[in-house]
């Protein structure tokens, strides 16, 4: 694809996916507003809560996910998680950029179908398995 095409097509993308961006810029508000931080990191703007890595028995440390990504917003409980998961997330960054706020239902549906075919809402979702696949690993592989 050429230059301006392909630009064309990413800024296309980038409108498609911003309702899901806005509603990760809002899940990341209060990270900052907690001495959280902030940085780009290619299509994508990271939220972390710790710099470094987050303490242990921290609020922080106990959620049941280390980053979570919400259209071109990738949330993180700290940098070191970011660093360990972003070409997981980058992955889920591209599949909003193509899906848009679609994403929102069929994130969850593929678990619901990855679920009743019992392989696990998360690790069977078809989502997570293109993320792996690319990426080469998960969250929980990725340490």
């Amino acid at each position: 694809m050429q230059a301006p095409v392909r630009r064309l097509a990413s800024l296309a993308g980038m409108a498609w996916a911003l309702p899901c961006t806005l509603v990760g810029a809002l899940l990341g508000l209060p990270v900052l507003l907690a001495g959280g931080g902030v940085r780009r990191c290619g299509l994508a703007v990271e939220v972390y809560l710790h710099e470094g890595t987050a303490p242990a028995g921290s609020r922080a440390a106990r959620l049941p996910f280390a980053a979570i990504t919400l259209g071109q917003v990738i949330v993180g409980v700290s940098t070191a998680e970011l660093d360990r998961l972003r070409l997981h997330e980058h992955v889920h960054v591209r599949q909003y950029l193509w899906f848009g706020p679609l994403f929102f239902v069929a994130y969850p549906l593929a678990g619901l179908v990855a679920a009743l075919r019992g392989r696990g809402a998360h690790a069977g979702n078809a989502f997570e398995r293109h993320a792996v696949r690319l990426s080469g690993a998960g969250p929980r592989d990725a340490a």
